[in-house]
């Protein structure tokens, strides 16, 4: 099968390649974690992309259940069509949904599965879909049927790490942090993004964007897509980069930062900051 080296419009490191391609050699469940906006759910659909696989989507929530992932049947509308009269349940089948690992298990071209932020879910989440993950078959109960898989999927896990993950899960995937960029591969990144944008313009702008991650205390630092969010607006704005290079105390806070801080903490937070600055100026 072909290796995964990235896409013209996704950056990955070497060592995020040599991860994929290892957790895809290993057939193992290759689990992902990294601060939110880094491009982990984007890194399944690139996946898909570079490897020419279909893309099967499994976006996790706090009230999603394992079972969903296999299937889920319909007892109510199976009883409301016995009241009618409906032949159609006469077939079991017909009120049983495929959910996501079925799909992927029956599907005719080896598919990535992307199951996203599986932390979102109860604890015991992971643990329940240990054997299926394992075995690639599970059983129907309804229509005593058993689902194997024509070929094992090429399963993509991510977490943001808001709740720990079972023991017994983590030593069955292959395991990858992505750390956030670098300054010359969040540049590599801002030039796929961006391939006409002023040189000046990214260069202030990056400055002040790392600056702002380094403010001790803030409650949620700006990520990649919210670089790539404020450069959109710089540009649509045409904010000039002397604008943004401004030193003075009271400028703490970049224009448009509204793109890149998203609790009133951090605000409020920058803003002491900028006050104190101010205060500290005019005693020198």
């Amino acid at each position: 099968m072909a290796r995964f080296e990235g896409t013209e419009n996704y950056v990955a490191t070497e060592d995020l390649r040599v991860a994929v391609n290892a957790a895809v050699a290993l057939e193992r469940p290759l689990l992902v974690k990294g601060e939110p906006g880094t491009g982990k759910t984007m890194l399944a659909i690139e996946i898909a992309k570079s490897l020419g696989c279909p893309l099967l989507e499994w976006h996790i929530k706090s009230t999603t259940k394992a079972a969903q992932g296999l299937y889920e049947y319909d007892a109510v509308a199976r009883l409301r069509d016995s009241q009618l009269g409906d032949d159609r349940v006469h077939d079991i089948s017909n009120y049983i949904r495929r959910g996501k690992l079925w799909q992927a298990f029956t599907s005719e071209e080896r598919p990535i599965l992307l199951i996203d932020e599986i932390d979102k879910a109860d604890i015991e989440f992971p643990n329940d879909l240990l054997q299926e993950l394992d075995r690639m078959e599970f059983h129907v109960y309804e229509t005593g049927e058993t689902i194997t898989a024509k070929q094992r999927p090429i399963v993509i896990i991510t977490s943001n790490n808001e709740k720990e993950l079972p023991d017994a899960f983590l030593r069955r995937c292959f395991f990858h942090y992505i750390a956030f960029p670098d300054e010359e591969t969040m540049k590599d990144i801002v030039e796929v993004h961006f391939p006409d944008i002023k040189p000046r313009l990214v260069s202030e702008a990056m400055k002040a964007f790392f600056q702002l991650r380094e403010a001790p205390g803030l409650k949620k630092k700006p990520s990649t897509s919210e670089l790539l969010d404020w450069l959109k607006l710089l540009v649509v704005e045409d904010i000039d980069p002397e604008t943004i290079r401004e030193k003075e105390p009271n400028k703490l806070l970049p224009p448009l930062y509204g793109a890149l801080l998203k609790t009133e903490q951090d605000v409020e937070l920058l803003q002491r900051l900028a006050f104190m600055a101010r205060r500290e100026s005019r005693t020198q």
